[in-house]
């Protein structure tokens, strides 16, 4: 490759990230497909361009420029098995508004919908090149677009949800009893109404206690001045009800606006809120009974208040728990669905998140018939935000794979993309290699990944060459790659440190010797039954103890 081929992949690179970036900065796909749109005919030079989004299998088209105004409302109605024929593959509708070129956009073997674009500018064809780089930035933007078609799916689902609140809510209005769920404002009015129906009060105030907050539910005092009282007045420490003598003394900044009567509203003892009154307009003073009463129902009402609190928490969690589990389920779609098969190799992986979402990674690559790369990689941390970097890492690698570059070059322009978009210390542990299937050879990188071992002949090898793990800063010194000439009945254990640090209910670990011990037993075993034998040995021996970390594990056994 020469330098200008070398210059021009980087610039097409970068232009890839900042395309990256720019649309998954949002959730909007009017702005998404716009974006991806508005790239695709500047790239090109194209005369006009349409996206067609699948709904429920039918394409319709959601973005165009360059057409007639009455093109959206004259596209047929095609179907997604409309355009594509009894092999599975892409048949060509680029008749439609007089396109030349149509694509699909697709994530992990999913129809999103497609691509249509016009002539060039200067009439010449669309070449196998410009066809790669348009599948690239399709690939890139799939996930994007498929997450914003999941968050409207999602929005839609708490669209529907906030409507049975509502109605719930309805049903609570209708109760006159502090002991069913209501909407706060609507407690509220009823305790204040029972309070001043029954003593005649002018001025009165309703406070909650949240943490370390206090929020003014309902006041008729002066909200400047109650603001200000509150700030310089220990009134959470009130558990029980203080009279007006008492507060002329112990809380006279209270007593100046004319509170008069204070009462701790309280659930088994514990003060969550204050009734603050004023005088009453008979002038008469609260009586013992009087505090009772308007403590009872006080108690009834944070109660109730709580209760309602409690609801809608566990509300948000359900909503929660459901978000992760459709993001559990795009971040399963980024691995592939079926693992490559070879002729002299076989293949068997799997990830076991610890989380909804975790940040292991594995992948088989198809190159061309003879040659397929495997990826492993384990990224810092748990949870969402390793997810997110996990996907980069795939988008990323997707794109070098498709460059053709080689593993050292490939692994340093990877390296560099990730430390641009990495912060907060996050680093990714990676390993990748090039199998040749007709000579039975692998070329790697170990980007400071626990080193995958080769078990030949009862011994082991461990594949360690290579460089800096990524993130941590770009590319300084080149990556060094090693590569082996395979023999029959190799076997290749590639994991993360999920396995090896896998602790039983004693924290110890399950430890690199255990896993090195175990391999050397397994050399006759195919990579299925080397798969499911490691996984059983780690799960005997955290039998009893909660998954610390995620576990994912790639096998290849030489034929």
């Amino acid at each position: 490759m020469t330098v200008a081929d070398g210059l021009k992949i980087k610039r097409n690179l970068n232009a890839l990230v900042e395309f990256s970036k720019t649309i998954n900065s949002s959730l909007d796909l009017k702005f998404i497909l716009n974006n991806v749109l508005l790239t695709c005919m500047g790239k090109f030079f194209a005369t006009k361009g349409a996206i067609a989004i699948n709904e429920k299998g039918v394409l319709k088209i959601m973005i165009s420029k360059g057409v007639s105004t009455d093109f959206e409302e004259n596209f047929p109605v095609i179907t997604v098995n409309d355009v594509i024929d009894e092999s599975g593959k892409f048949k060509n509708i680029t008749d439609s508004g007089s396109f030349v070129c149509a694509e699909f956009i697709q994530a992990s073997e999913k129809h999103l919908g497609i691509i249509f674009l016009g002539e060039k500018l200067n009439k010449t064809l669309y070449s196998n090149e410009d066809i790669q780089f348009l599948k690239t930035i399709l690939n890139i933007s799939a996930t994007a677009i498929q997450n914003s078609m999941v968050i409207n799916e999602l929005k839609q689902v708490n669209r529907t949800l906030d409507t049975r609140i509502n109605r719930l809510n309805s049903l609570f209005e209708l109760s006159k009893e502090f002991g069913l769920f209501a909407e706060s404002t609507k407690v509220i009015k009823l305790l204040v109404y029972s309070i001043i129906g029954q003593f005649m009060i002018s001025k009165y105030a309703v406070l909650m206690f949240e943490k370390d907050e206090i929020n003014i539910i309902e006041s008729k005092f002066p909200l400047d001045e109650i603001k200000g009282i509150l700030n310089d007045t220990d009134i959470k420490s009130i558990d029980s009800a203080v009279e007006k003598n008492q507060l002329e003394n112990q809380y006279k900044s209270l007593f100046e606006i004319g509170v008069e009567q204070v009462v701790p509203m309280q659930i088994q003892g514990k003060t969550k809120g204050l009734i603050l009154l004023g005088n009453r307009i008979n002038k008469q003073q609260f009586t013992e009974s009087d505090i009772e009463f308007i403590y009872s129902v006080g108690s009834l009402a944070i109660i109730s208040l709580e209760n309602e609190r409690l609801f809608k928490e566990e509300l948000e969690k359900h909503k929660l728990e459901e978000e992760l589990e459709l993001a559990r389920e795009i971040q399963r779609n980024l691995f592939p669905s079926e693992i490559v098969q070879l002729n002299n190799f076989e293949i068997s992986a799997e990830n076991i998140s610890s989380k909804q979402v975790g940040g292991d990674y594995f992948d088989v690559i198809r190159k061309d018939e003879e040659n397929c790369y495997i990826a492993i990689a384990d990224v810092s941390g748990k949870g969402v935000p390793a997810a997110l970097l996990m996907a980069n890492l795939q988008a990323f690698l997707k794109s070098v794979c498709k460059q053709g570059v080689n593993l050292v070059e490939g692994t340093a322009m990877i390296n560099d993309l990730i430390s641009e978009n990495v912060t907060g210390g996050k680093f990714i542990t990676f390993f990748w290699a090039s199998i040749n299937d007709k000579n039975r050879t692998i070329s790697y990188v170990n980007a400071g990944h626990n080193p995958p071992l080769l078990v030949r002949d009862g011994k082991i090898i461990k594949l360690r060459k290579g460089g800096m793990i990524l993130g941590v800063m770009k590319t300084e010194d080149p990556y060094i790659t090693e590569t082996l000439q395979l023999q029959k009945n190799d076997l290749l254990v590639f994991f993360t440190d999920g396995i090896t640090e896998a602790m039983d209910k004693k924290q110890n670990e399950y430890s690199d010797e255990r896993l090195e011990k175990l391999v050397l037993l397994l050399n006759n075993k195919s990579s299925k039954e080397v798969l499911k034998l490691i996984q059983s040995d780690v799960k005997s021996f955290t039998s009893g103890a909660m998954q610390s970390d995620d576990i994912t594990l790639l096998v290849l056994k030489v034929n």
